[in-house]
């Protein structure tokens, strides 16, 4: 998932950016959801960032279960390479992963884990990553450590404006 829309970049340093009002919305309609089709995750790793913390906030209250969350300096600023050794990182009994965090890096770590699936959604995928967007990947793997490119399966491309989309 990448963070809601932030606040704008003369507002302070990089890091310290908030989201805006449409940002707070977005995030929580992307988190309910996530909810609703009953994708909720086992581990949450989040960017240290302002604005992915504040989209995580707004995200995690849709889900009633106790989940891991771990804020990773590591997905600030990342190159995708970064963000797939961290995703390697991850133990085996967590079933179900959600990144927080930013772009380029999550856009194109989405397109090069893609080896199949909703082609209309790839389409979508290939043009942009907006803010708040969620990337459902189903992954058959018995080990973080395998992921690969070209291994998994695109099973969703949301952004808030399609949120409610079936």
């Amino acid at each position: 998932m990448r963070h809601g829309k932030a606040v704008p970049h003369d507002e302070g340093r990089d890091f310290d950016r908030g989201l805006a009002s449409r940002g707070v919305t977005d995030s929580t309609a992307m988190g309910n959801y996530l909810a609703q089709e009953r994708i909720e995750p086992d581990l949450a790793l989040v960017s240290p960032a302002l604005r992915t913390k504040l989209t995580w906030e707004a995200v995690k209250p849709s889900f009633g279960g106790a989940m891991a969350e771990r804020f990773d300096p590591t997905l600030y600023l990342a190159s995708s390479d970064q963000l797939l050794r961290l995703i390697h990182g991850v133990q085996d009994q967590v079933g179900t992963l959600i990144l927080v965090g930013h772009n380029p890096s999550l856009h194109d770590l989405a397109l090069e884990l893609v080896g199949f699936g909703d082609r209309y959604a790839l389409a979508r995928l290939k043009e942009h990553l907006p803010t708040a967007s969620v990337v459902v990947l189903d992954c058959d793997i018995d080990h973080w450590s395998d992921l690969a490119a070209r291994s998994a399966r695109l099973d969703r491309f949301r952004t808030p404006d399609r949120a409610g989309d079936a």
